[in-house]
């Protein structure tokens, strides 16, 4: 179905500024024409209307009544088009930029701090792409990255954000106080695509700890470590994790490390990650944020 034939913008929003302003002169200054220029372009509406929109008056112009129920749909839709025009502008000035990370860095580290990055940079977009495979930053696919691993990473910046320890952590309520305890309870299993002789692994821990006898491939195995951190604090066992990962949910007492801080195992960095060349003004406003939350 056709649109019926509207008049000329110019003429509508000539009309639009005089009836608002009760004015032609000071419809002409905010519209910078002459007010000439505003009588023509009401004569034209007026013409192809069929009516009268104004009434002359000393110093002013008053609208008849065919120009007072048309003046309200006017003015609401040119308020509509400037706040749609607005908004795209708006748009247009805000940033963006796009951090990747593993599903459990993302779940347990990321998302309880993203909202102080919003409050730190409220123009700066962040999108956080949550993914176990290593992204291409070269192709564009986000701007930076948080990869664990021995490093180096070649193409790439790479700074050090967070030291890796690992060590058993569960529920309060499992009760353990000796390595040996761990006999009465499930071990939960963090699987890793690609473990190495010194991949925190319980083999690699009880070796540590001198505790013989443990069933260390035994009880319920996770292909994402958040899921294992999520068994472990729902009290289905005892899981070797992070600590980093688990700080908040230690610091909040759902989670417990029953054992002594020197049973823990080095693991690999967690390191920040972007492409060579001087970083653009949103990622050096996402490294700084993130050294301040490590350092915190």
């Amino acid at each position: 179905m056709s649109r019926p034939r509207l008049p000329p913008l110019g003429a509508l929003r000539a009309f639009e500024a005089a009836a608002r302003l009760a004015s032609f002169k000071r419809a002409a200054d905010e519209l910078s024409v002459t007010p000439t220029a505003i009588s023509h372009q009401i004569r034209l509406l007026e013409e192809q209307l069929g009516v009268r929109l104004f009434e002359r008056q000393t110093r002013r112009v008053a609208l008849t009544a065919e120009a007072a129920r048309l003046y309200p749909v006017l003015r609401d839709g040119f308020d509509a088009f400037a706040e749609a025009v607005a908004a795209i502008a708006a748009r247009r000035r805000r940033r963006a930029l796009t951090l990747s990370a593993t599903l459990s860095f993302t779940a347990k580290w990321l998302v309880p701090r993203v909202a102080s990055f919003r409050a730190a940079q409220p123009q700066l977009d962040l999108r956080l792409h949550a993914s176990d495979d290593p992204v291409d930053l070269a192709a564009g696919v986000a701007d930076a990255a948080i990869r664990y691993g021995r490093g180096p990473y070649p193409g790439l910046i790479a700074e050090r954000l967070i030291e890796n320890r690992f060590a058993p952590v569960c529920n309060p309520r499992l009760g353990l106080r000796r390595p040996q305890d761990l006999r009465e309870h499930a071990l939960l299993h963090s699987e890793w695509r690609h473990p190495t002789a010194d991949t925190p692994t319980w083999r690699n821990w009880c070796a540590l700890a001198g505790v013989d006898g443990l069933e260390v491939d035994a009880g319920l195995r996770f292909t994402d470590e958040s899921h294992a951190i999520q068994a472990a604090i729902a009290g289905h066992g005892v899981a070797l994790l992070s600590l980093a990962l688990v700080a908040d949910d230690l610091a909040a007492g759902t989670l417990v490390q029953p054992f002594a801080p020197e049973l823990a195992l080095d693991g690999y960095p967690h390191w920040l990650v972007y492409p060579q060349g001087a970083p653009r003004a949103e990622v050096t406003a996402l490294r700084d944020w993130l050294r301040a939350q490590a350092a915190a």
